[in-house]
């Protein structure tokens, strides 16, 4: 309270977003400020305006530095700071599902405010390994490419490596509206209107939206707006794990223009630019993110879903690589379709075949290894070699499988997929030429789509 009737007006410098004044120490020399307390900057050339809302960013002696949410446009030296003794906080209750907020926690739906509800801080500590439990339940997805090769497991942080251009919005929202979870937490960063229009928009159609709740940070809204949405989602997401008992599933989008917010703070900031100019502890910021993914000991769980972009489709760029260290496995779209050899989630194992039919790894094995071989005849093909019948068999399963699996548009149950493997398989090859086990292609390979029914007809 005492800092709410303190007003400082020395502002040092103003540079980019950031704003540095000068706050006295105390007899003792200690900072009344903490790192992370909010901050309110009210310009005096144009009184009737708004406080800008700030936070620090920076303590050095008696320099404090802001990180001004709304930008620094109408602000001047003369300005002056009134601190708020906390730290950022979002509303948290049931009343915010079915809504969708800003990156500064403010409504954006049209719908009535929420002043008057609880509110819970978003720069909290990650889980105490002590509380989490070991991955063992699936979240289904209804997207094959996912479900049936590269599982979701419940507390998993897997990101969607794919670049600008890809409908890697339009996966993400499928995934959205079709997953099994009880609560889905939205977090977007720079967003154009358009994708924030097509997301709520396919939520509502898919009758998920009540149960929904979205953290959007607009293209038109100031940049270091967006580095508050991962925060203000992952709080949100652990708040209805911890106290409610919710599966929670969280989608992030796109966490590489969350680092280059990052980047342009740390420019004003004068940091010492690391790999391509990105901040130092650039993998520290995003694993303090990842690791929230949890399943908690006796209540709920938060599994992350995000979308990483790679500019110019280069892996070894430093968003995407530092990522693929945090994170367990990642999903590659590429040309409208999720690659099922560069995908690869490292818990599927703790669910396949053991919270899903006894024939998924087999069959996911084996699709694999004859969509490979239909490559390879794909190839010889193109370079106009000479086919053989079992080549052309290939072919057609190569085809039948991205007609059926990879199109991100296909949605179908796990156990449907699996039996559509089945026919698949039984309507190019013979049950000698799965190299399966013969217990389950006895019990699953369909009699009636043999091979004998469905033969390729060769060219003579």
């Amino acid at each position: 309270m005492t800092q709410l009737l303190m007003r400082y007006s020395r502002i040092l410098e103003i540079v980019g977003d950031i704003v540095k004044v000068h706050v006295p120490l105390s007899e003792d020399g200690v900072s009344a400020i903490c790192f992370g307390d909010l901050a309110l900057i009210e310009s005096v050339e144009h009184s009737g305006r708004p406080p800008h809302l700030s936070q620090v960013i920076l303590l050095e002696g008696e320099s404090v530095s802001l990180q001004v949410f709304s930008g620094t446009k109408g602000l001047s030296t003369h300005s002056a700071v009134r601190f708020l003794g906390r730290s950022m906080q979002v509303t948290f209750s049931p009343n915010i599902l079915g809504r969708s907020f800003s990156g500064t926690g403010r409504s954006i739906d049209g719908g009535p405010e929420l002043t008057q509800e609880p509110t819970i801080e978003i720069d909290g500590p990650t889980v105490n390994p002590v509380r989490r439990v070991l991955a063992s339940r699936m979240i289904r997805t209804d997207v094959p490419m996912i479900d049936l090769f590269n599982c979701l497991v419940e507390s998993q942080k897997i990101p969607i490596f794919s670049v600008a251009g890809e409908p890697y919005n339009q996966l993400l929202a499928q995934i959205g509206a079709h997953a099994d979870a009880d609560i889905v937490v939205f977090g977007g960063i720079g967003l154009v209107f358009d994708d924030y229009h097509y997301f709520r928009q396919a939520f509502e159609e898919a009758g998920v939206l009540a149960r929904t709740v979205m953290f959007v940070h607009q293209g038109s809204d100031p940049v270091v707006e967006g580095l508050l949405v991962p925060d203000m989602t992952l709080a949100v997401a652990e708040r209805f794990a911890v106290e409610e008992g919710k599966r929670v599933l969280v989608l992030l989008t796109d966490m590489t223009a969350y680092a280059d917010a990052l980047k342009e703070v740390g420019i004003s900031m004068e940091h010492v630019p690391s790999n391509r100019g990105y901040i130092g502890d650039l993998y520290s910021q995003l694993a303090r993110r990842y690791e929230k993914a949890c399943d908690y000991k006796g209540a709920g769980s938060v599994t992350i879903l995000s979308v990483t972009t790679m500019p110019g489709d280069d892996v070894t760029h430093p968003v995407p690589d530092n990522t693929g260290y945090i994170t367990e496995g990642q999903l590659y779209l590429h040309d409208g379709v999720i690659d099922p050899f560069g995908s690869l989630s490292r818990l599927k194992q703790h669910v396949i075949g053991k919270v899903t039919r006894e024939d998924h790894s087999q069959i996911m094995n084996t699709m694999v290894r004859f969509y490979a071989e239909s490559q390879d005849a794909a190839q010889k093909q193109a370079m106009s070699f000479e086919l053989s019948e079992y080549d052309h068999r290939l072919l057609k399963f190569g085809d039948l499988f991205q007609q059926h699996f990879m199109d991100i548009g296909v949605t179908m149950p796990l156990e449907h997929a699996l039996d559509l493997s089945w026919e698949v398989l039984a309507g190019c090859f013979s049950k000698d030429e799965l190299l399966m086990k013969k217990a389950l292609v006895d019990k699953y390979f369909p009699v009636s789509e043999s091979l004998e029914k469905n033969a390729v007809v060769t060219e003579s």
